[in-house]
C-alpha cells in the first residue's frame, strides 16, 4: 500500500517530506532522473510540465517549466551537486518567479524491498523563505506530485 506524503520543519531553515511508494528504489529514482518521466507526474495535474534541460550529473543543470491555460508559465531550474544513482541527489531548487532564493535539496532514496521511502530535505536561506514557501501551498502541490508518481508507477513504467 502507498504511502502518504509528509511534511515537517526540523529546523527553522529546513523542510523534510517524506513517501513511501509501492515500486522498488530503482525505479522510483528512475521517475525523479529521466526527463520522459518528469512530465507524467511532476507538478498540479491542472499543469503541464515540459522538460526544457535535464542534464542529470554533477554540475549539469535542470529546468522544468509547468505551464496551465489560465496563467502564466512557472519555470524552475537548478543544478545537480551530487548524484549516487539509486541513493541520493543532491540539486540546487530555484523558481525564476523569484530569483536569487536558492534552496538546496537533498533526495534519499532507502531500499525497503518491494517499496521505496524518499525522504527530500530542503535547505533554506532563512527561515522567512522556509516559511515563504510553506505559505505558497508547496505541501498541497508535493502531495499532488506524489499521488501523480504513485499512478506512475503503478502502471509498472
Amino acid at each position: 500500500m502507498s504511502g502518504k506524503t509528509t511534511l515537517t520543519t526540523p529546523t527553522d531553515r529546513k523542510i523534510v517530506t517524506e513517501r513511501v511508494f509501492d515500486a522498488p528504489r530503482d525505479r522510483v529514482y528512475a521517475a525523479f532522473t529521466d526527463p520522459e518521466l518528469i512530465p507524467r507526474w511532476w507538478g498540479p495535474r491542472r499543469m503541464t510540465t515540459t522538460v526544457d534541460e535535464m542534464n542529470v550529473k554533477v554540475g549539469g543543470r535542470w529546468r522544468f517549466v509547468m505551464s496551465e491555460p489560465a496563467g502564466p508559465d512557472q519555470a524552475f531550474k537548478g543544478v545537480y551537486r551530487e548524484i549516487v544513482p539509486n541513493e541520493r541527489i543532491v540539486q540546487t531548487f530555484e523558481w525564476e518567479g523569484l530569483p536569487g532564493h536558492v534552496i538546496v535539496e537533498t533526495a534519499e532514496f532507502e531500499d525497503l524491498g518491494e517499496r521505496a521511502l524518499v525522504r527530500t530535505t530542503s535547505l533554506f536561506h532563512t527561515t522567512a523563505e522556509r516559511d515563504g514557501m510553506l505559505a505558497s501551498g508547496m505541501e498541497s502541490g508535493l502531495t499532488e506530485s506524489h499521488d501523480r508518481l504513485e499512478e506512475l508507477l503503478s502502471e509498472g513504467a
